[in-house]
């Protein structure tokens, strides 16, 4: 049966939609941080649908706040129609933004997030020009993909907007990497400035940045980063945009958005992923002033449905009344502290980052740092064959991403960390058979 439909999605399905695994899997069932695959072999979910199913799976609560919907008989209205769902899920994300005037406005994606966050500070600073940094993933639509810096996500070299790319998100493979935090900021800052006098015109519209860089392989700067940042883009009128799409809602633990770790709050902040736990939605909340900039109509179609904003609803409400980002604060630091110990005696292992549960482990050429994309490759179906799931990042596939739903339970911590020790060890091995 798997088989039939793999050849059935490579006739139909186009030839850059990447599938992982040797033999793909189709996943058929869910429960807790659990799923079944159509073979019904079941495992420990640690990618969690690229971050997404951030609670879990068959969680009661936003099941049933769906099917209340549904049984409306009222799927969908668009924003031309009041949706009081839509409303009251907005004003519960101002409250939390802290900004100081905040107003939403819901898509059905990051990347069409992302794209709304550009085309409102580029109308609001009749500009552009966008600074964006190395490493970077904003989406796969035009003036995202513009922006990303990372060439395996860059489909085309054209774009609407004019970018100019600096240095800071991605310290392991950075010429500043072996400077103290306060020197690897104060460098980037430099570059920075740098680049803005010697690159643009001066009237930058903003800059877009990931807090924890996502595809490029949960890629950490160190805490204060973009708030230094900030204080050179104030000089210069240029709008901060957060990319909160894979760090919103407490994933990284320590807060509930990846920026507050640096002191600073943006202009513009652009979610998506986990507020669905599943559903397709995202969105951007901004101050008034800039997300009221635009002159010419616009609506969104699907952005913010009934469905969408009835069951995000329903995961933040859990989320918050879980203390979901507690947990993640926990069991992340279990799980980190777990695998650096591991990588102190396996050299396969260059580097593990991240945050809560938003870990990357970069693994390498033993007494190098030559990229091991194969190895990951190799651990990932390893691991799969013990029952987890896990993704793959970085700008060289050889990053693997660990983000499970934020449920997580101890004792799965400690099965995931057993699995992941012990097929990160075994690839390595078999690199010296």
């Amino acid at each position: 049966m798997t088989e039939s439909l793999l050849a059935r999605h490579r006739a139909a399905m186009p030839g850059w939609l990447a599938l992982y695994y040797d033999e793909p899997i189709e996943i058929v069932a869910g429960e807790g941080r659990h799923v079944t695959d159509a073979d019904g072999n079941t495992y420990l979910d640690f990618f969690a649908g690229i971050l997404t199913n951030a609670i879990g799976y068959d969680v009661a609560e936003i099941s049933d706040a769906i099917r209340r919907q549904v049984d409306t008989g009222i799927l969908h209205t668009s924003t031309l129609y009041l949706i009081r769902q839509q409303v009251e899920l907005a004003e519960r994300i101002g409250e939390l933004s802290g900004m100081t005037n905040p107003k939403v406005f819901f898509t059905g994606s990051g990347t069409e997030a992302n794209e709304t966050a550009l085309m409102l500070a580029t109308e609001y600073r009749r500009s552009n020009q966008v600074l964006a940094l190395r490493n970077s993933y904003h989406g796969r639509a035009f003036g995202t993909l513009g922006v990303t810096g990372n060439r395996g996500w860059s489909a085309s070299s054209l774009s609407p907007v004019k970018v100019s790319y600096v240095h800071g998100g991605y310290r392991y493979r950075s010429p500043f990497r072996d400077l103290s935090d306060a020197d690897y900021i104060a460098a980037c800052v430099d570059d920075l400035r740098e680049v803005i006098e010697t690159t643009t015109a001066g009237d930058v519209a903003c800059m877009i940045a990931e807090p924890i860089q996502g595809v490029g392989g949960f890629a950490t700067p160190p805490d204060g980063l973009f708030g230094a940042f900030a204080e050179v883009l104030e000089e210069y009128g240029i709008l901060l945009i957060s990319d909160e799409v894979q760090t919103g809602w407490g994933r990284t633990g320590e807060h509930f958005w990846g920026i507050q770790a640096h002191g600073v709050v943006p202009a513009a902040m652009t979610f998506a992923k986990g507020l669905g736990n599943g559903l397709a939605i995202g969105g951007v909340v901004a101050e008034a002033e800039l997300m009221d900039c635009l002159t010419a109509n616009s609506i969104s179609t699907f952005g913010g449905n009934p469905i969408s904003t009835a069951g995000a609803g329903a995961a933040l409400a859990y989320l918050l009344d879980h203390d979901l980002q507690g947990n993640a604060a926990k069991l992340g630091t279990r799980l980190l502290d777990g695998l650096r110990a591991h990588a102190q005696r396996c050299p396969l292992i260059g580097d593990v980052r991240g945050k809560g549960l938003m870990i990357g482990v970069e693994l390498v050429e033993p007494g190098t740092r030559t990229p091991a994309a194969a190895s990951a490759t190799r651990v990932m179906e390893l691991a799969k064959r013990r029952g987890m799931l896990v993704g793959k990042g970085g700008l060289h596939g050889n990053v693997l991403r660990l983000a499970p739903p934020m449920t997580l339970t101890e004792e799965e911590a400690a099965q995931a960390l057993q699995i992941l020790t012990e097929t990160i060890s075994l690839a390595e091995q078999e690199l010296h058979a």
